[in-house]
């Protein structure tokens, strides 16, 4: 079940807290050995939470849907580890503002899903639930799969370059990097102050939207999507189209098919030759950023630290301050140009991923598609619904224009109906 589809049966009185909350442990018991989602599992303290809901009449938008949360954000009653040997066992004074924001909303968190080190590139156990063989992406692993396989209808992730849209694609689910700024990161663990996003899985864009509105403490109303004729949409295949493989480009076509024969107005964007140098200046402030953000763990666990990521924090170390200061210009001359890229359409059609997920899991697959919209701030959505060669999901991207993320979650949910219909 959605998120959405629960609070609707439970308004009904046909389903209860408990019960969501039971079926999503069962769900975990049957597939976890196989998909290694989670980190820590709470279960007591799940079933009593859902047990005081039940008795209090599930208040707030997300009463008794069961929730993950990516293990660098902070969890009081549960460890947070960030990924790395370094802080097994610990456990934070507080809840992250997120996590406090979706309990007070009435959500269940079930408990910690898996991330990459720190949310950078080395990853953890988990699999991909449409084929095991394969990575799930991250660093947002263990949400975007505690979501592809039905163990949760909503999960956190965070996106520094790709982790949320690019596992969401490998995974075959929604996700929503919102604008960049719009929601507290307090008790997230930084990475790259200048990049880092609050974000989140689910398996319907009215699912993404209802956590949003729990996020932001509005009101919650269904998406009121356009029908295919009033959606404008401007395809652009971007700088990097040379990464995507074969069956990635043959999904970006199919989409474009699937588009233009449900009505949807396409346009040609050609982004300009100014920002070609966007993924590399996203590189630059990640590096430089990461240097600072994890100089305690540096200095005093050096010896504990994955080879990519001290491989990562000594370019970010040598980084010159001047290095970091043009490509942060570089950044805001695109966001300035970007609107009038932008001004005559809905949203961007790009690609997500290269293609389908890598096999093996010993890396999380190339963030490329995704490193330029994080570093211009604007919110992206993943699309599901096409299948490569090998039977693997691949998303498609949607860029949005800044703080209109319900605008954005619509022609998503439109655009979704044009990729599956059939």
């Amino acid at each position: 079940m959605t998120a959405l589809a629960m609070r609707e049966a439970m308004a009904a009185g046909t389903l209860t807290a408990d019960a969501a909350v039971r079926a999503a442990l069962e769900r975990i018991a049957e597939r976890e050995p196989v998909i290694h989602a989670w980190q820590h599992l709470d279960a007591e303290g799940a079933l009593a939470a859902a047990r005081a809901l039940d008795a209090c009449g599930l208040p707030g938008l997300l009463g008794g849907v069961p929730l993950g949360v990516k293990d660098i954000i902070a969890t009081a009653d549960l460890p947070t580890r960030y990924g790395s040997p370094i802080y097994e066992g610990f456990r934070p004074a507080a809840d992250a503002h997120c996590v406090t924001a979706a309990r007070a909303a009435g959500a269940v968190v079930i408990g910690k899903t898996v991330t990459t080190e720190f949310a950078y590139f080395t990853p953890g156990p988990t699999a991909n639930p449409c084929n095991p063989a394969h990575t799930p992406g991250g660093s947002s692993s263990g949400s975007a799969a505690a979501v592809a396989d039905g163990m949760v209808p909503i999960a956190f992730g965070t996106q520094t370059a790709g982790s949320l849209i690019r596992p969401a694609s490998f995974c075959g689910v929604f996700a929503i990097k919102p604008s960049f700024g719009s929601l507290s990161l307090e008790g997230v663990k930084a990475f790259s102050p200048s990049l880092d996003t609050l974000g989140w899985f689910a398996r319907s864009a009215d699912d993404l939207e209802l956590m949003r509105c729990a996020m932001e403490h509005t009101a919650f109303a269904p998406l009121e999507s356009p029908g295919p004729r009033a959606l404008r949409l401007g395809v652009c295949r971007t700088h990097e189209w040379r990464v995507a493989d074969a069956g990635g480009i043959a999904a970006f076509e199919e989409a474009l098919k699937k588009a233009g024969t449900a009505g949807i107005q396409l346009r040609d964007i050609a982004i300009p030759a100014a920002m070609a140098g966007m993924v590399e200046a996203q590189r630059i402030v990640m590096a430089c950023e990461a240097a600072q953000s994890l100089a305690p763990e540096w200095r005093d666990h050096r010896e504990r630290l994955s080879a990519t990521l001290v491989a990562l924090l000594e370019t970010g170390r040598a980084c010159g301050e001047h290095a970091y200061r043009r490509a942060l210009d570089q950044a805001a001359t695109a966001r300035r140009q970007l609107p009038a890229l932008m001004h005559d359409v809905d949203a961007l059609l790009v690609p997500a991923a290269p293609g389908e997920a890598p096999v093996g899991l010993g890396a999380t697959g190339d963030p490329v598609f995704n490193r330029l919209w994080t570093l211009l701030g604007v919110p992206c959505v993943n699309v599901p619904g096409l299948r490569g060669p090998q039977g693997l999901p691949i998303g498609m991207q949607l860029i949005g224009h800044v703080s209109q993320e319900r605008e954005l979650l619509a022609v998503a949910s439109s655009f979704h109906r044009a990729l599956t219909a059939d």
